[in-house]
């Protein structure tokens, strides 16, 4: 009869041991997830939809003209002093003194000797003088003829030098031609070019960017955007910082931003990196990233 008690009381206090370690875990199971759940809401990059300019491009290169040049032939043995060459000079300057008289500069510009073998010239006794207005360099573009609604004059450009390579210079297209080339199906295009430094040596060969179809719309940057089939999705914060998924209309692209045709307005808040650390309905702590 004792011996029967003592197995009673042993496999009460067993299952007693197993209530306690069940209803322990479950308690601190809860105090965790209860602790986790209260989590402050992520900080996330967000930027403000506004509006911006926008332009489609058509890329090309040519080779830079001088907007103005001349040349001179001249005999060593009439020289009454050495040409100083790579200089800066005005117009009116004497740029040669010869034995019987002084060539003047036409215009301003920079000196520079043009290599012609004496051979070409019937004697190795003459040097060609240069003098170049470099000021604002031309270029000539051949242009597909597809591009002709759009090629006209005025059309603002942006040229690079390899010699400089984080350097942009501005121009215009100066004229363009009125016929298409039948050989080349293109259409000859002058551009302008600024070049107050003097950095584009005539003869360098440019990259140039025609910009067209320039007009105002809101932008959003490309990172924003997510692709799902044939529609296009942005995170919009709301009310209390929640996010809501949008489908937006997009058009072209310019310089890692995105044109909105529909879907926002100016304004807005949008997720600008991050989009997969989010999700619909979410609250979130922004971060407005400056235009």
């Amino acid at each position: 009869m004792r011996r029967s008690k003592k197995i009673t009381i042993g496999i009460i206090t067993f299952f007693v041991v197993i209530a306690v370690i069940v209803v322990g875990r479950y308690s601190i199971e809860l105090h965790f997830k209860k602790k986790f759940s209260k989590r402050p809401p992520p900080g996330v990059i967000v930027e403000v939809v506004y509006s911006k300019n926008f332009n489609q491009t058509l890329e090309s290169y040519c080779t830079s003209l001088s907007s103005k040049t001349i040349s001179y032939k001249i005999k060593k043995n009439e020289l009454l002093e050495p040409i100083k060459f790579d200089l800066k000079v005005k117009k009116g300057n004497v740029i040669a003194k010869l034995l019987d008289k002084n060539i003047l500069a036409p215009f301003a510009g920079i000196l520079g000797k043009r290599g012609i073998s004496g051979s070409s010239l019937g004697s190795e006794n003459t040097i060609i003088l240069t003098l170049d207005d470099a000021r604002k360099v031309l270029c000539d573009l051949k242009i597909p003829e597809v591009y002709a609604a759009i090629l006209k004059k005025d059309l603002k450009i942006r040229a690079k030098f390899s010699a400089y390579k984080n350097k942009t210079y501005e121009g215009i297209i100066q004229s363009v031609a009125s016929r298409v080339d039948a050989q080349t199906r293109s259409i000859l295009a002058r551009a302008q070019i600024q070049n107050e430094n003097s950095e584009i040596i005539p003869g360098s060969l440019l990259e140039i960017e025609i910009l067209y179809n320039n007009k105002n719309a809101l932008s959003v940057p490309d990172t924003s955007v997510m692709y799902e089939g044939s529609k296009k999705f942005i995170y919009k914060i709301i009310e209390n910082n929640v996010l809501k998924k949008m489908e937006v209309k997009t058009g072209i692209r310019n310089q890692g931003n995105l044109e909105i045709l529909d879907g926002l307005i100016e304004g807005d808040q949008i997720i600008a990196e991050g989009l997969t650390k989010v999700r619909p309905g979410m609250k979130v702590k922004p971060i407005i990233r400056s235009q």
